[in-house]
């Protein structure tokens, strides 16, 4: 094995079982140091390949026959707040100032104008971000059963924006089940 595949081991290893770096010490019989050294290497160079890791969002058409999505012409997907724990600063943000941020720094999330991301209730109503109605029913087991359909045309949307805006809750799911360091509990930034 080269010590470019060791290296990727390594930090494979630690983001898919939630390792500490003590065990992948013991396993690959290098020091600690030599661990955190690689492991952030390897960190870098899967940030900097982003943009070919990472699928860019394609908006909704007028043709889209996906039941979840034909609603939502132009929207670009899903966010969600998931919660991932990691030991950060004592100071804790809400969904919308996490998302102004994102918005504000000179790398983050830009929404071209005429396009717009689904988001749940935490977040506010703004250009480029859909909220569901405050005060309505939402969440998609509300109405299970016929006697539960929604009926203003408020709830309504807000069933079309849940069962939409559910596929980020779904992916997250599945990533955190794949990826154990996303379920962590000693994740530090």
């Amino acid at each position: 094995m080269s010590i470019f595949e060791e290296m990727v081991a390594m930090f494979l290893h630690m983001v898919a079982h939630d390792v500490k770096n003590r065990v992948i010490q013991w396993e690959f019989m290098r020091s600690g140091e030599t661990i955190s050294r690689h492991f952030n290497m390897v960190l870098l160079i899967v940030i900097r390949l982003h943009d070919e890791l990472l699928k860019k969002p394609q908006p909704v058409n007028n043709d889209c026959t996906d039941q979840r999505w034909r609603w939502f012409e132009n929207c670009l997907g899903a966010l969600d707040g998931t919660y991932i724990k990691v030991n950060i600063p004592a100071r804790s943000a809400a969904d919308s100032r996490i998302l102004r941020d994102a918005i504000s720094r000179p790398n983050g999330l830009k929404v071209p104008k005429g396009y717009y991301y689904l988001v749940d209730v935490g977040y506010p109503n703004a250009d480029g971000f859909l909220a569901p109605y405050r005060g309505q029913c939402y969440h998609l087991q509300e109405w299970r059963g016929a006697e539960n359909a929604p009926s203003p045309s408020k709830e309504f949307f807000n069933m079309k924006h849940s069962s939409a805006r559910n596929i980020i809750e779904r992916a997250f799911s599945v990533l955190k089940g794949r990826w154990a360091i996303l379920r962590g509990k000693h994740t530090t930034l």
